[in-house]
């Protein structure tokens, strides 16, 4: 009977084990997808995205316009959509659910407002008119770059992070968490004042925990993949 009874625990481990990888794996991409999101986004929106000319007494005029000028709106929720995905790690439960939600929403706007911004003529006009003086002075010869796309691209990496956050964000490391503990060792007096020195002296030969988000930083920084076991 005894005998029989051993295997039983390892065939629980399997799936928990395969489930730690999966979140591990979540939590990786989601860094790498938001931060290119972002990164890519934020140049994007700094590149000229229409060219065209103005018509003016004596022959005609170059004008251009980068996505700052067509629309502020994907620069702006790269930035918040960069901030929601630090704040994940800052935030627990509700909190977690909130600002993973704000990240997804800051993807999807961002690819909504640039295949928007794509075909957008509004700022060349306007600045054909400030050129020539003229209120309703026409723009000739527009053309687009793919640097919208390259926007929309970044919004979508965005857009995934936030699906991963709410999907696996709530089986992630918070930041607070180690605090959190200490403080909670704290409230037994010199019982617990001892417990921490203790608790120090275990974690102070132990290796730092690989799905920690200041270790998965810390590995984007050296250049390794964070997703890979």
């Amino acid at each position: 009977m005894s005998a029989a009874a051993v295997p039983q625990p390892r065939a629980h481990h399997e799936p928990t084990a395969a489930a730690a990888r999966g979140r591990r794996r979540s939590l990786g991409v989601a860094l790498l997808s938001g931060a290119l999101g972002a990164a890519l986004v934020l140049l994007a929106t700094s590149r000229t995205w229409a060219k065209g000319t103005a018509a003016v007494a004596k022959g005609t005029l170059p004008q251009h316009a980068n996505g700052d000028d067509i629309t502020g709106l994907p620069g702006a929720l790269a930035v918040v959509g960069l901030a929601a995905l630090v704040a994940v790690f800052a935030v627990n439960r509700v909190g977690r659910w909130v600002v993973s939600g704000l990240l997804t929403l800051s993807g999807a706007g961002i690819v909504v407002s640039s295949v928007l911004g794509a075909s957008d003529k509004a700022a060349l006009e306007e600045k054909a008119s400030q050129a020539t003086g003229l209120a309703d002075s026409a723009i000739h010869d527009v053309a687009y770059t793919p640097w919208p796309w390259v926007a929309m691209g970044g919004g979508a990496l965005l857009l995934l992070a936030g699906v991963l956050a709410l999907g696996y964000g709530r089986h992630w490391p918070a930041m607070s968490g180690r605090y959190e503990r200490a403080g909670a060792g704290g409230e037994g007096g010199k019982g617990g004042g001892r417990s921490r020195v203790a608790g120090r002296a275990r974690r102070g030969g132990a290796a730092p925990d690989p799905e920690r988000p200041e270790e998965l930083w810390k590995a984007l920084d050296r250049g390794e993949d964070p997703t890979e076991a």
